[in-house]
């Protein structure tokens, strides 16, 4: 019987430092696809087209426990791609020794910071949310999946899904 592996620890590093204590929760990119709708004459039913992924797909909030001057610092960052953040979990399946590491690494900027309640005496937690434009997914040693928004790159398990639209607009 397999079981699930459930990730059992994690770490966040913001451009190379790690965030191991100060943060405490992470909301890891959502990957959607922009579909529209098409019904042409003769069709029994609408097929959704793919237009490449929704606005936000790439998003991911961190949350840390209280103030880091260091992250909201770097809140007003000049390009879209300022700033690297690399997330690092260990996941375990109970029915097998070991760990197998997930890292997700992504370039982008923070575009929102929500500070929450301040009450004295009680936790203090503030979330970023970074506005991404690349990912690329990592298990174990296998890239699963590299998304580069800005350079019109598509990497599904080591296959270069948007070679062919590269060669077509020239790049």
């Amino acid at each position: 019987m397999a079981l699930p592996g459930k990730l059992k620890q994690f770490n966040i590093f913001v451009d190379g430092a790690s965030m191991i204590g100060v943060a405490s929760e992470v909301t890891l990119p959502k990957l959607t696809h922009k579909t529209i709708a098409y019904r042409g004459g003769g069709m029994l039913a609408p097929v959704k087209v793919d237009l490449g992924l929704d606005d936000g797909a790439l998003d991911m909030d961190i949350t840390v426990g209280g103030l880091s001057a260091d992250l909201l610092a770097r809140m007003y960052e000049d390009t879209a791609d300022a700033m690297q953040l690399r997330f690092v979990g260990a996941y375990q399946n109970e029915t097998s020794p070991g760990y197998t590491t997930c890292e997700i690494q992504t370039r982008g900027r923070f575009t929102e910071v929500d500070f929450g309640t301040a009450k004295v005496g009680e936790d203090t937690n503030h979330k970023y949310t970074l506005n991404n434009t690349y990912v690329k997914i990592t298990v174990g040693t296998t890239t699963v999946l590299e998304v580069d928004a800005l350079n019109l790159v598509l990497n599904v398990n080591g296959v270069d899904r948007s070679a062919d639209l590269r060669r077509a607009l020239g790049m």
